[in-house]
């Protein structure tokens, strides 16, 4: 008999402890199986973290233990799910990030292995059926019969749906002449790329590879301006892994990035990439899991969660715009991809490159500190120049006109330069939609979402009111619901305001939209990528994710149409989150031989993170960026940890935390400033309000199991929900 301790699959923190059942079956279970338990009345999944062996019987362990112990339903798999060096990762994301292990296990595994009950229902494996010949006497046979035979014999095993005869098929199949061999398949269809040489590396670059070889160091920044090279330098360095016999990881911060990233590699590699995202079906994603597991693939190119591919003998991991925040999960588990990354790469003692041009200045931080190696490509390949850069201040009567709201004189200008010269434009809004939010003109009304504390968005492409948050939607309405006026105000735009913008001043131009709208169909993002990378549009209007890592030869115009979005939000991180958008932005443009050029319109135009940015100046930024941080003591001057305290009752909420910094200011830890409580800046999100405490702290050694004893006393409170975030990027 065994005793077997399991994790329950629900994340609530009052679960976080391993429960015991008594398992009694002849199934084979160990560490990383998944198990079918009884649990409150009801089947959950459980995942194994220990078993005993033992001879005592149930009543006598029961006994023992003075509890009731139920016994295991069924086991699931027939191997453990991860491996020793997942499994490590697993528990030591766990204790770094104060979250439950069940969470942290089911951000590593694909639907159909998480540990859920739900995961029974995901796909399985999917098998194409071949005919094979077994015996090719023709005796007694007809024809028909004898024309499969000799096919089979000629061309070896067919696929049993290419051959239009279930009656010969069954017929040879009752005379043993043939049988049915069922062969897995892959549903992902990766493109056939013509394969490519490895290209000659300039001097830099060349020089960038050795340096990162030869340095001790696990950690490398590599730190080049944008049209420097970046991505031939992370495929020698690949080339030189798998040489090696290792493998190797290469992340990319958004899912837009990723086929473009793909092609690279399965140019330079051919099959030997496989493909992890979340653009993925959950069939292709179980796929492109198991080919991995297997080791029948030697790299593995993806965005944040192919961090927990389960490659073996990794010799190279890559995170390509390391600055992006979305590397940051945004829910629990708050892990971020970058630690992960550096987690794996001590196990496998592997190389861990982070390339940027706008390095994070946490990494830049590490890198002057001598912690992290450092590289720099200070020059764009055949020293092209970088764009020619205005900033166009929107506060001035003079560059504006009559024609647009939207556009200044001089991007109008530029737009019908780049056309009537058959070159391509990308504009920059960070935000979707058509107009940010709708007043009544005659009372002031809002409208709000119901769910969160925040304005709907108007979105005219279906002409619905939308949360960015919660997802709740609502028609677009007609009159006021306070007081009945059809005059309804349309303030601030978004991308489908662009798009319409550039329709009315230049109805002749071909324009594609890339936002997170579009990407909500499955595929449109490498569509839309293709068709502006084959020249089938003129302009690319979108958000953040058309700024990064893209190289379009023709685009010789990039307009960021308003710099200022972002600046004023209420986060630390808001000054580098503008200047890394609008520098990378400033980078798509001019990055073959045509001249670029880069217009940003703003109403702030001194501000620093704007002017620095326009200039390509990281150094200069980085400099006053972080003189602000040390006085602000902020990181990299202290680590962050947010302490997040929600519920539906607000006055249970605000209690709970007032209660709780005052624990957490009685403590007195060395080194330790609380901050708080204070409201996000959405205080309220579907239905359930929030309040923050933040923490600072040079030292993790008091605070984390201090902060580890507040979780756990609120295991029995259902009412409150308590969760910890460290590191923060969003506040």
């Amino acid at each position: 008999m065994k005793l077997v301790e399991v994790l329950i699959e629900r994340k609530a923190e009052s679960l976080n402890r391993p429960f015991s059942y008594i398992y009694l079956g002849s199934k084979e279970v160990g560490e990383g199986f998944r198990v079918i338990i009884p649990f409150a009345h009801s089947k959950v999944m459980g995942y194994v973290i220990n078993v005993i062996d033992t001879n005592k019987s149930h009543e006598e362990i029961e006994k023992e233990t003075g509890f009731k112990l139920s016994e295991v339903i069924d086991v699931v798999d027939e191997k453990p799910l991860l491996n020793d060096e997942l499994m490590k990762l697993a528990k030591r994301m766990s204790e770094y990030y104060l979250s439950p292990l069940i969470s942290v296990l089911q951000s590593m595994l694909p639907t159909s292995l998480k540990p859920s009950l739900s995961a029974l229902k995901g796909p399985k494996i999917a098998y194409d059926s071949y005919l094979r010949l077994l015996d090719d006497n023709e005796e007694g046979l007809t024809p028909k019969q004898i024309e499969l035979i000799r096919r089979l014999k000629n061309n070896g095993p067919i696929l049993k749906k290419d051959y239009k005869s279930p009656s010969i098929i069954n017929k040879l199949l009752s005379l043993n002449k043939i049988e049915i061999v069922k062969v897995e398949k892959s549903r992902l269809e990766i493109p056939e790329y013509k394969k490519e040489k490895s290209k000659v590396l300039t001097s830099d670059q060349l020089e960038a590879v050795k340096s990162i070889i030869d340095t001790d160091k696990t950690v490398t920044l590599l730190h080049g301006v944008t049209g420097s090279g970046k991505t031939e330098v992370y495929l020698k360095l690949s080339e030189l892994t798998l040489k090696e016999g290792k493998n190797v990881l290469m992340l990319v911060p958004e899912i837009s990035l990723t086929p473009v990233m793909v092609e690279y590699f399965q140019r330079r590699f051919n099959n030997k990439v496989a493909i992890l995202h979340s653009d993925l079906t959950p069939a292709e994603k179980y796929d492109e899991y198991r080919r991995i597991s297997k080791g029948e693939t030697r790299v593995v190119v993806g965005a944040r969660s192919a961090i927990f591919a389960p490659l073996d003998n990794i010799g190279l991991i890559i995170l390509d715009e390391e600055h992006v925040e979305s590397y940051k999960q945004d829910s629990s588990p708050y892990y971020h991809a970058k630690d992960v990354a550096i987690f794996r790469a001590e196990h496998f003692r592997a190389k861990v490159v982070l390339g940027s041009a706008t390095p994070s200045l946490e990494s830049m931080a590490r890198a002057q500190k001598g912690v992290y190696h450092y590289v720099r490509l200070s020059k764009r390949i055949n020293n092209q120049e970088l764009p020619r850069t205005s900033i166009i201040d929107l506060g001035r009567a003079y560059n504006l006109t009559r024609d647009s709201f939207i556009f200044s004189k001089r991007l109008i200008d530029e737009l019908s330069g780049v056309l009537s010269r058959k070159e391509q434009a990308i504009l920059l809004i960070n935000r979707r939609g058509f107009s940010g939010y709708i007043t009544c003109r005659s009372c002031g009304h809002m409208f709000m979402c119901p769910n969160c504390d925040i304005a709907l968005t108007y979105h005219k492409e279906d002409n619905l009111l939308k949360c960015h948050h919660c997802g709740h939607v609502e028609l677009s309405p007609e009159v006021c619901p306070n007081c009945g006026s059809k005059y309804l105000s349309h303030s601030g735009f978004g991308t489908e305001r662009i798009v319409k913008e550039i329709n009315k001043l230049f109805p002749e131009a071909r324009v594609l939209r890339l936002d997170s709208d579009v990407g909500e169909v499955r595929n449109n993002i490498a569509k839309t990528i293709a068709k502006f990378s084959n020249n089938e549009a003129d302009i690319l209007v979108g958000t953040q994710m058309i700024a990064k890592g893209h190289d379009f030869p023709n685009v010789t115009l990039v307009g960021v149409v308003l710099a200022d979005i972002g600046l004023s939000l209420p986060s630390f991180r808001s000054t580098e989150r503008a200047f890394e958008l609008i520098t990378q932005a400033v980078g798509r443009s001019g990055r073959s031989n045509k001249e670029g050029i880069a217009i940003i319109q703003t109403y702030n135009p001194t501000h620093y993170a704007i002017s620095l940015a326009a200039k390509q100046d990281y150094e200069s930024f980085y400099k006053k960026e972080m003189q602000v941080r040390k006085i602000s003591q902020y990181p990299p001057y202290t680590y962050l940890a947010s302490l997040e305290i929600s519920g539906q009752n607000e006055e249970n909420v605000i209690e709970m935390v007032h209660r709780i910094a005052s624990k957490l200011m009685e403590q007195k830890f060395d080194g330790v400033t609380i901050l708080g409580p204070v409201s996000p800046f959405i205080a309220k999100e579907n239905n359930t309000y929030r309040r923050l405490i933040l923490i600072k702290y040079k030292n993790d050694d008091k605070i984390k199991p201090y902060l580890r004893t507040i979780l756990d006393s609120f295991k029995n409170k259902s009412q409150i929900n308590v969760k910890v975030n460290v590191d923060p990027y969003s506040l």
